[in-house]
């Protein structure tokens, strides 16, 4: 009978220890309005290194460390992924990172997440919406996000890795304004 007494202990304190480390990141993930970060991106094996503001709700500009001078823009409705030679818009609700930067959305599905999949790095959780499957990674040690893995629109997969993290700086508001389609004036 002391054996059962001790097994019902262990399960309440690892449950009580996963409540703990979920409610930890959902309070950290909650104080953050916006995110500075280096990126490292793997879309099948093809990596791009860069620099990004993320800005909640649904906000964010990339600049990639590319010869082609490629930026990553979302005002919240749209986003432009931009070259030298190329401009492309799209609606930002239609692509799973319409999702990864709506903080109302991974603060909900966190809190409504049963389970994640953590190892002595990484705390991950793992949605469905839409039809898009999103993982989100956290990092053990500081609560951080520390990246995403996404379906992108073309079936890609595409793995994301932050690092070099800063909270809440202040941010000019025109950074997320999209910029013009006009390839000339870069």
């Amino acid at each position: 009978m002391r054996k059962y007494y001790i097994l019902i202990f262990f399960f309440f304190l690892i449950n009580e220890s996963s409540a703990s480390v979920k409610n930890n990141i959902l309070k950290k993930l909650n104080f953050i309005e916006n995110i500075s970060f280096n990126f490292e991106q793997n879309i099948n094996d093809k990596i791009e290194k860069g620099n990004c503001v993320l800005q909640y709700p649904k906000k964010i500009f990339c600049k990639y460390d590319l010869s082609n001078k490629k930026i990553l823009v979302s005002n919240g409705t749209s986003f432009v992924i931009k070259t030298i030679s190329s401009y492309y818009i799209y609606p930002l609700k239609k692509t799973p990172l319409n999702l990864v930067l709506d903080k109302k959305f991974l603060l909900d599905e966190i809190r409504k997440s049963e389970s994640y999949y953590s190892d002595k790095n990484i705390i991950a959780f793992k949605f469905f919406k839409d039809e898009n499957e999103i993982i989100l990674f956290f990092d053990k040690k500081t609560l951080n996000l520390k990246g995403w893995q996404t379906i992108d629109l073309y079936q890609n997969l595409n793995i994301v890795y932050l690092s070099s993290i800063s909270i809440n700086q202040k941010i000019e508001k025109k950074k997320f304004e999209l910029p013009s389609s006009d390839l000339k004036n870069q």
